[in-house]
């Protein structure tokens, strides 16, 4: 009986919360009728077996998942007529975003089923005929967004009906016959600019600055409303009074001493900006308003961001550039933002500084890094090109780089970065390098080895970024390549890397991550100690365990590794390039490191050297008790 009781008890509360859980059934058909009969080239994660409110891109339900109620898909290469039917059931949906795409045909007429409508954006497609008759069937629409399409006829009156719509874009279009008298107190943006519009403009919308209206066949007797409202009709012809030569004098002396001032001004801000670092500036954490700020608006009209294949995020540039932006650093190659979307995703954006290819070698180079998929190589998720801007977007890492994990914050207060971790770097990175260097037949090479584009991802995977950038930027002045610290001695023009350059500068990273200390130091003024040159004299004079990290001296049992994790270093990092392993060698020497200390093998004394430069052999008796105690 009791038994009993608890099946039943299991059966209500399921028939109870079973609606809360489960997904929006009539929502989904449609959704699913929607994608299996219109064209699209970019593959979407939509399918029978998973949640639509959790898993799908560009869709958004409401809190108890019983309803779609946004569906975003801007740029998703779609093209070809809205099929009749599909979206049109989606009864509760209030944001329909299909911009930036190719869709024909008319605006259906089933959208009229759309009654809770509130953000309408269709711009950057090739619909055509006429616009809807009436608009009053969305009597929620705020947001209305139909510009640069091939819609005809006649602007409707019915618009005047919306009293809550605050934008109205119908820019760049075919329309015809004259402009309506839109009462709409709640009106805030219009552009009706490059159409073929006349008559003239009705005195509701002459509050509106005359660029809203361009480009149209508008009469000119109060075609565009006035430039200047307040300035008395005859002041253009009013005449000048002569300036008395006094005035004259005092204007002179005073533009002179405004100009010393600005002057001034000027060696003040140049000389405070002076001291700042190459490479990150003095405000990098600084919060943007958008991209905009930092990527020029002149893109080519048909530029757009180029998405590869299995990428599941749904945004456009207009998306992009009007995120909101943090300066993350300004590098070797560029200036990096994170970029927080509408729609709460996070990326990071890579503006591209001094690209010395064109086009066609961009996006060759671009596919070829795009493609390539690996756990431990962060993915490249889109590309932008036009004559100004070049911008590449990928994953954000709140973690951070492994720059910022190694060197970041030291002090009271501040967790190090264990051992386990930094090997666990060290083994992610040698098979994401390993990996590149696979790629196009062997003639890939990565180009910027450096633990700034290193990071570790949500699942703990190391991810190596930043991949084939320097073949496409201009070759560096020798003092930056100097400073830069991971650029291998026989490369004198950045473009021309190679896989043993790549293995010297994951050299460096290796001794980056045992000492604790950045590939070049301050040692005072302006003198700098390279990383490799201070390692060797060290190692030389056999002070070997002055080399390594205070912040690892606290860890038991561990001086076998390090030592063995120097030799390799130490056998990537010598002058000759011939001389240096390749990447899959390294790969199992580093792999090795844990076998080693796991099965407690003898210590290094007993090993050969990987290479004359390597560390003068101690025992790990010698190494624990002495050394590596101070």
């Amino acid at each position: 009986m009791n038994l009993l009781f608890v099946f039943s008890a299991i059966f209500l509360l399921g028939t109870v919360f079973l609606p809360t859980i489960a997904d929006p059934v009539e929502d989904k058909k449609a959704l699913l009728d929607f994608l299996h009969n219109i064209h699209h080239s970019r593959s979407l994660n939509w399918n029978e077996s998973s949640s639509v409110c959790n898993t799908w891109t560009g869709v958004t339900c409401n809190e108890d998942h019983s309803r779609v109620t946004a569906l975003r898909l801007p740029a998703m290469a779609i093209h070809g007529r809205i099929p009749p039917d599909t979206i049109s059931r989606l009864s509760a949906i209030q944001t329909l975003s299909l911009r930036s795409n190719s869709i024909s045909g008319s605006l259906p007429s089933d959208f009229s089923k759309l009654q809770n409508l509130t953000y309408l954006y269709l711009q950057f497609n090739r619909f055509s005929g006429p616009l809807p008759s009436d608009f009053s069937v969305w009597k929620n629409l705020t947001v209305i967004d139909l510009s640069n399409n091939v819609f005809n006829g006649s602007l409707p009156s019915s618009i005047s009906n919306l009293t809550h719509l605050t934008t109205l874009m119908l820019a760049n279009n075919s329309l015809s016959g004259d402009i309506p008298d839109l009462n709409i107190p709640s009106l805030q943006q219009l552009n009706l600019s490059n159409n073929n519009l006349t008559g003239s403009v009705p005195h509701s919308l002459q509050r509106f600055p005359s660029s809203a209206f361009v480009g149209n066949n508008l009469t000119s007797e109060n075609a565009l409303p006035p430039a200047l409202p307040d300035q008395p009709p005859n002041s253009s012809r009013r005449k000048t009074r002569k300036l008395s030569e006094p005035a004259l004098l005092g204007i002179i002396l005073g533009g002179c001493v405004l100009g010393f001032v600005v002057i001034a001004l000027l060696i003040v801000f140049c000389y405070s900006n002076k001291g700042s670092k190459d490479g990150i500036p003095a405000k990098s954490q600084k919060k943007e308003k958008s991209l905009k700020k930092g990527v020029s608006e002149s893109q080519d009209k048909n530029s757009r961001l180029v998405f590869f294949e299995g990428c599941s995020l749904a945004f456009d540039l207009e998306d992009l550039l009007r995120a909101s932006a943090e300066v993350l650093g300004k590098g070797t190659f560029g200036t990096t933002y994170r970029a927080a979307l509408e729609d709460a995703t996070t990326v990071v954006v890579k503006r591209l500084k001094e690209v010395n290819v064109g086009k066609r070698e961009f996006e060759q180079q671009m596919e070829m890094v795009g493609s390539i998929r690996h756990e431990n190589v962060a993915p490249l998720r889109a590309y932008y090109y036009s004559k100004d801007e070049k911008l590449m977007v990928y994953d954000y890492y709140d973690q951070g780089s492994v720059s910022a994990m190694i060197h970041g914050r030291r002090g009271e207060g501040r967790t190090a970065l264990d051992w386990d971790t930094r090997l666990r770097i060290a083994i992610g990175t040698a098979k994401g390098i390993a990996h590149v260097h696979t790629q196009n037949g062997g003639k890939l090479a990565h180009g910027d080895v450096r633990a700034s584009n290193i990071f570790l991802n949500s699942q703990g995977n190391v991810c190596v970024s930043d991949i084939g950038l320097a073949t496409l930027m201009s070759p560096m002045p020798p003092p930056v390549m100097r400073a830069a610290g991971y650029r291998a001695p026989e490369i004198t023009d950045t473009r021309k890397s190679t896989h043993a350059s790549d293995v010297y500068s994951f050299g460096v990273l290796l001794l980056e991550l045992l000492t604790g200390k950045s590939p070049t130091n301050a040692a005072g003024s302006d003198e700098v100690v390279h990383l490799v040159r201070w390692v060797n004299s060290v190692v030389r004079e056999e002070w070997t365990a002055e080399v390594f990290d205070l912040e690892l001296l606290r860890y038991p049992n561990i001086e076998e590794e390090l030592v063995e994790m120097l030799q390799i270093g130490m056998a990537c990092v010598v002058r000759m390039p011939e001389q240096r392993p390749n990447m899959l060698d390294v790969v199992k020497m580093v792999e090795e490191i844990r076998r080693v200390g796991t099965e407690n093998q003898p210590s290094s004394e007993n090993k050969s050297d990987i290479s004359s430069s390597t560390p003068t052999p101690h025992s790990t008796t010698e190494i624990g008790s002495s050394s590596l105690a101070q």
